[in-house]
């Protein structure tokens, strides 16, 4: 069974991260302050507006910062989304988040669900535990063939 927790539940950590523009839309640039709470070029979940997606946090460039560079349908097109619809776009559009504007990122279950949310609004999750690690090898390799 899960449980709904609330954003600002005490055991949510929030990150304010920035929507940035690229040539292909938007990411969203985390901190390296906060870098702890993600796991770096790791697939995870993330809600958007109750709807489970999925997408790869990455490291920057330089520097110690972390991006997510979208958010995607499936684990595999977070992994390659050249056939994917980068679904960031969509909600920092419906949000009005402008190029500049802060994101909230809620940890809800480190290195495996996040949530995203405007500044000011609060949303719900449903917070469960991430498989076991057998569990995820085991979807590993069936995706991988």
């Amino acid at each position: 069974m899960t449980d709904r927790v609330a954003s600002d539940h005490p055991s949510v950590q929030t990150v304010r991260s920035t929507c940035t523009e690229t040539a292909t839309g938007v990411k969203l640039e985390v901190p390296a302050d906060d870098r702890e709470a993600f796991p770096t070029d790791e697939v995870v979940r993330v809600v958007l507006d109750g709807e489970e997606l999925f997408a790869r946090v990455e490291r920057a460039l330089t520097g110690d910062d972390l991006s997510i560079p979208g958010v995607y349908d499936t684990p595999d097109l977070a992994r390659d989304p050249s056939g994917g619809t980068d679904r960031l776009t969509e909600w920092t559009t419906d949000h009005d988040v402008p190029a500049g504007g802060s994101v909230l990122i809620d940890v809800v279950e480190p290195e495996f669900l996040y949530g995203l949310r405007s500044p000011g609004e609060t949303t719900y999750y449903d917070a469960r535990e991430p498989p076991t690690e057998s569990l995820s090898e085991i979807a590993d390799s069936l995706e991988d063939e």
